[in-house]
């Protein structure tokens, strides 16, 4: 059974860092193509990030782009996001979720989830 598990959330304060880690246990996550998703109070779920399995290109959403980072760690079976320079408006639990055929923002492409781990960014 696929099994993702994120950490690393807390609460930071405005322009500091924090790194999520999100953990696979079950299957080999290398052959996955991971996303990285966030969903702030009333919102809807928003894509953030994916990395490919194949040739692990990366994507990011453009409220992002320059201040989030994604990898993979084959060794230790895990995706990281690093992210840097942090908004309020960044304030969100983040998800990751893996398939085999999509590597996009798109929620509904995604087949396993974990079950999020909570961000927040303020003074």
């Amino acid at each position: 059974q696929l099994q993702l598990v994120e950490s690393g959330g807390g609460l930071v304060q405005p322009g500091g860092s924090l790194r999520l880690s999100c953990a696979a246990s079950g299957f080999t996550l290398h052959y996955y193509n991971i996303g990285w998703f966030r969903q702030a109070p009333g919102k809807e779920r928003e894509g953030v990030s994916c990395i490919s399995s194949s040739d692990s290109n990366t994507y990011y959403v453009d409220s992002v782009k320059g201040r989030f980072t994604i990898s993979r760690d084959n060794a230790k079976n895990t995706v990281y996001l690093q992210m840097n320079s942090l908004k309020p408006e960044d304030t969100a639990v983040y998800y990751c979720a893996a398939d085999r055929n999509h590597c996009s923002l798109y929620a509904y492409d995604y087949i396993s989830w974990g079950q999020g781990t909570q961000v927040t960014v303020s003074s």
